[in-house]
């Protein structure tokens, strides 16, 4: 599998559209040394928010990618696009359903050369991504890997996320996720609010994306960014 854009990220921040950071605390994320800025959200996504806050970012010099979890969010201008699959749901919807629905509405206008498809293995029950999608949330081992081989080798995913959104995830599940990716890249997120988390999440993901630190502790947000590289 070639080399993505993201494929050289190992720190990024996710911003949600939906919540408000102030300019100062947004300088601080962007100059921090991460390598990009994921926009995106579960709810209360819009045009005008991810817009706004797109154009926020882009007075920086990095990476801004966005998350497209609602047609509503659609914004052109990123430097790249994940399109989610929910791996662990039976809800076609999100394996399929709003995917199609979106490429019937802006198929023509899709960068494919900075699109990617993100599969993801939602673990927390009580995450708003969990409920959303009905994920099953409780895999063993086993089932994990059987997730990640259909992502990667039936469907040919780039990369998978595992995301534990509001909870710090089973490290041992991630070491097994990593064993298991082959080719594609690790993606992690999820209750990541100290150094110490950040790194033990780099041990094994490919990359760490740190999220609702940074609105509740921007000095431990920006703590995690050389976690990662130690």
């Amino acid at each position: 599998m070639k080399e993505e854009w993201f494929g050289k990220w190992r720190h990024t921040f996710k911003l949600d559209p939906d919540k408000t950071i102030s300019d100062e605390a947004l300088d601080a994320i962007c100059t921090s040394g991460t390598d990009a800025i994921i926009i995106g959200g579960s709810s209360g996504v819009t045009f005008e928010n991810t817009v706004d806050l797109m154009s926020r970012v882009r007075r920086y010099e990095l990476d801004c990618a966005l998350e497209v979890s609602t047609m509503d969010g659609a914004v052109p201008g990123f430097d790249g696009y994940f399109v989610p699959i929910v791996l662990n749901t039976d809800r076609s919807e999100w394996i399929l359903g709003n995917q199609i629905e979106g490429l019937k509405e802006y198929g023509t206008f899709v960068p494919w050369e900075e699109t990617a498809a993100q599969g993801y293995i939602i673990l927390n029950e009580n995450a708003t991504a969990a409920k959303l999608t009905g994920a099953k949330t409780e895999l063993e081992v086993d089932e994990l890997i059987a997730h990640i081989r259909m992502g990667v080798q039936l469907m040919r995913v780039p990369l998978i996320y595992i995301e534990y959104s509001g909870r710090f995830g089973d490290m041992e599940l991630l070491r097994s996720a990593r064993r298991a990716i082959g080719s594609a890249r690790l993606f992690y997120g999820g209750g990541i609010d100290s150094a110490e988390k950040a790194r033990l999440a780099g041990e094994h993901a490919h990359t760490v994306v740190v999220g609702n630190i940074v609105y509740s502790d921007l000095a431990a947000a920006l703590s995690t960014v050389a976690a990662v590289y130690k």
